[in-house]
């Protein structure tokens, strides 16, 4: 208050009692200003260890690695190893009064370690802030993220924006419940119905440590059959982490983990708890009060003490592929988990990519298959409708629905529920022979060949080689074919046939979780298939060809993991479960779909990729961007002697208004892409060749952005 103030409102002496006391309330509540970090200028350091190395979180290549700060002494208690701190970074040395190095912007970090003395010969900045005392950065955290950081060209700063949720005071000042006794050894379940599951449960409960890859048979125990192998591992008294790809799933096997183990042991990690609940999960399990994690993506870097199992589920879904940078793969994390502690490692679904045979053929994992016969009678029986078929089907030409179709639907609504599978929007299919329908490819590297608009001769996706002549390689055709069957009016179609039944949607902007087993027709994208108490009675999976054309070296596999993830909601062959599937019976995929073997469908992949030179044999990367950044970054990058370099080619370009896929170029601009492949063993070499050169050129300032990515998911 001014002396004007004072003399015109005749001070505070004469105010009125309760005004007085409104004030003197109003100041008591009144929060007590933060106060701002400080320079700390002229105050004592630390007795012990005054030197702290700190993690800045700048996220830039040419940065990452720690820098040295002094401790002052009041921040001496607080200052403890895996602590976030706040710095101030980007002071010269020109920026130095009475040996402390001052100014620079705030910037956030973790604390690695104290030392009693710096390598720097300079002054050193002192800590401005400790945000928390809370210790959130372990050594097992740190080590798990510098390699994933290694592996994938990235910076460790953007690892730890992954791995360490942002911080919330409120959770972090409630305390973590008391951890709760190992559970006993849980009974083997369902687990015997592969050969070997019962002594996978029981290695695990007796504190071994299994690597397999689970090929789980159809229908809804999976998520009992997982939650049973968390508790061997809990009751052994170690740890457990399961990613599942979407929430969902997560849902499924937090319901099968309380119906098994009761509330408390495990906690859940998903974006869709809030930042509050997620944190106060995340502190419980850093803090050691719970043994069990399950979640999504991010789940992944769960800070699980005494690790003893981490499992994965549906590796082959693309949401387990992080969109931020470095862009880490959740198998991949996992995988160097369970190679770090040394603990077991579980990668199971419906499906088997080709990753996972990989993994079974090196002997690094056992398989954990069930025998033929019991994959007989849980498995639906699968039927094809082939072009040949559609052909001479009247009904087909006519209505777009095969004969063989119609009958299966009007057979099931007797039943129960219909699941209707149908390709999303979007699909871009690749050249394939007209005949047989192998795929296009390169002559010289073997990448997808895509027809040009101007009609001129095809053109390879990956080298960028024209190819004036080509026949197919397994017939001897010179005709080719790209075909995709229109599917906007599915549900038109089908309500028309079946005026009677209602007709429910699954998709993008509306997911089902389940259905109830009253008959219906439920039409769903790829993934989007909600679960039918009891089991659909018949499923349909349309237009075969849009996911198998897709212009991408895991089409094949892709399209039959989401046929198989649709065929598993269908009740048994016994119990007149049929699917139908609208596809080239001749393919490889479609064969593995009638016989349900998808391990036979791996395997063969698997050598065919290895004779060819294809991921996962090979390691690959993608360097994209304007056409003089690429060529500048190939030319300035120092490449291992045995890499290979496919391109560059040009890149689609986005729509303006459309939405930007991962790793596409903004809206509007041409860029290229030029893929680097190498052999086997020398991944890392090509990793750190890469993550040299981008560091070098984020020193240098330049503007023009090179998008560097590592085992891209797609490559053509």
């Amino acid at each position: 208050m001014s002396s004007e103030n004072e003399r015109a409102d005749g001070g505070a002496e004469d105010a009125p009692p309760e005004q007085l006391a409104l004030i003197r309330e109003s100041v008591r509540k009144a929060k007590a200003p933060r106060a701002k970090p400080r320079t700390w200028r002229g105050a004592a350091l630390a007795k012990e260890l005054p030197v702290a190395r700190v993690l800045v979180d700048k996220g830039v290549l040419h940065l990452d690695r720690y820098f040295d700060y002094a401790v002052p002494e009041e921040l001496d208690a607080d200052a403890q190893p895996g602590v976030r701190v706040r710095v101030r970074f980007g002071a010269g040395r020109h920026r130095v009064r009475d040996g402390r190095r001052e100014g620079g912007g705030l910037v956030d970090g973790f604390l690695i370690e104290r030392l009693a003395a710096s390598d720097y010969s300079g002054p050193l900045a002192a800590l401005a802030q400790v945000v928390s005392p809370e210790p959130v950065l372990g050594e097992e955290l740190l080590g798990l993220a510098r390699a994933v950081a290694d592996r994938y060209a990235g910076s460790l700063a953007d690892v730890l924006q992954l791995a360490v949720p942002p911080r919330n005071a409120r959770a972090e000042q409630r305390p973590s419940p008391d951890p709760l006794p190992p559970p006993p050894v849980p009974d083997p379940g369902s687990w015997t119905r592969y050969e070997q599951g019962a002594a996978f449960l029981a290695s695990l409960a007796a504190g071994g440590a299994p690597r397999a890859v689970w090929n789980a048979l159809p229908g809804p125990r999976w998520s009992e059959e997982l939650a049973r192998a968390v508790a061997a591992a809990l009751a052994s008294g170690r740890g457990a982490l399961v990613v599942l790809p979407d929430g969902r799933a997560v849902a499924r096997a937090d319901a099968a983990l309380t119906a098994l183990l009761g509330e408390g042991r495990h906690a859940v990690l998903t974006a869709d708890a809030g930042p509050e609940k997620r944190y106060a999960q995340w502190l419980a399990v850093r803090r050691g009060a719970v043994r069990a994690v399950i979640g999504t993506r991010a789940a992944m870097f769960a800070p699980v003490r005494d690790l003893g199992l981490v499992a994965l589920w549906d590796d082959g879904d693309d949401s387990h592929s992080e969109p931020h940078a470095p862009q880490p793969h959740a198998r991949e994390v996992l995988l160097l988990r369970a190679a770090q502690d040394r603990c077991a490692f579980l990668l199971g679904g419906w499906s088997c990519t080709v990753e996972a045979a990989q993994l079974v053929e090196t002997g690094w994992a056992r398989p954990l298959v069930a025998a033929r016969e019991q994959v007989r009678a849980a498995a639906p029986l699968v039927r094809t409708v082939g072009d040949g078929d559609l052909a001479r089907d009247e009904a087909a030409r006519a209505a777009r629905l095969p004969t063989l179709a119609w009958q299966a639907v009007r057979d099931g609504l007797r039943q129960g529920p219909v699941l209707v599978q149908v390709p999303r929007r979007g699909y871009v299919p690749r050249m394939a022979c007209a005949a047989c329908r192998t795929p296009a490819r390169c002559r010289h590297c073997s990448g997808p060949l895509a027809g040009q608009e101007s009609g001129a001769a095809l053109r390879c996706g990956w080298c960028g080689r024209e190819e004036g002549g080509w026949h197919c390689p397994e017939c001897g055709s010179f005709r080719l074919r790209a075909q995709v069957v229109g599917a906007r009016r599915t549900a038109e179609e089908l309500g028309r046939a079946f005026p009677a039944v209602p007709v429910r949607t699954s998709g993008r902007e509306h997911v089902l979780d389940t259905v109830s087993p009253a008959p219906a027709l439920v039409v769903s994208t790829p993934g989007a298939e909600p679960v039918a108490e009891g089991g659909y009675a018949a499923a349909l999976l349309l237009d075969g060809w849009a996911m198998l054309g897709r212009p991408d070296l895991r089409a094949g596999e892709d399209a039959l993991r989401r046929w198989l993830a649709a065929s598993a909601l269908v009740r048994p062959q016994s119990a007149g479960g049929t699917v139908v599937a609208v596809a080239e019976p001749t393919l490889r995929p479609v064969q593995a779909l009638v016989r349900w073997d998808p391990v036979g469908h791996a395997v063969r992949e698997l050598a065919e990729r290895a004779e060819l030179g294809f991921p996962p044999v090979s390691r690959m990367a993608a360097v994209s961007g304007p056409a003089e950044a690429v060529a500048a970054f190939l030319h300035a990058v120092e490449l291992p002697r045995e890499a290979e370099v496919l391109g560059p080619v040009p890149l689609p370009v986005t729509p303006v208004g459309r939405p930007r896929r991962v790793g596409a170029p903004p809206p509007g601009e041409h860029w290229e892409r030029a893929l680097v492949r190498v052999p086997p063993g020398r991944g890392a070499a090509l990793a750190g060749a890469l993550k040299a050169a981008q560091a070098a050129r984020m020193a240098r300032g330049s503007e023009t952005a090179v998008w560097v990515r590592i085992d891209p998911p797609d490559i053509g």
